[in-house]
């Protein structure tokens, strides 16, 4: 069985992981998605005016988190895969 997570849910479990580890509101969190054929997936993230840049690992562990709240799932890392074409961003998630 697989879940497929649209690009707004990937920047929810983003917002939310954000959230907890910076102990601030979701909302007050804005994410950028990207990806480029030399350092693969990533995401911009701005908390409290501050930017950072956050790699591919760090946005599957917001996904296994967010897989598991929302979810009631408990997912690994190798069972999410990030998908990319012109103008989406989706993951694959397979259950067991």
């Amino acid at each position: 069985m697989n879940l497929t997570l649209t690009m707004d849910e990937i920047v929810n479990a983003i917002c939310l992981n954000m959230a907890m580890r910076r102990q601030v509101q979701p909302s007050e969190i804005e994410v950028e998605l990207c990806w480029d054929e030399e350092h693969g997936f990533s995401a911009q993230v701005w908390v409290q005016g501050r930017h950072q840049y956050i790699v591919e690992s760090n946005m599957l562990e917001a996904l296994e988190q967010y897989v598991y709240n929302n979810h009631g799932q408990r997912v690994f890392r190798s069972q999410i895969q990030l998908q990319v074409n012109d103008e989406d961003m989706w993951a694959d998630v397979q259950l067991n």
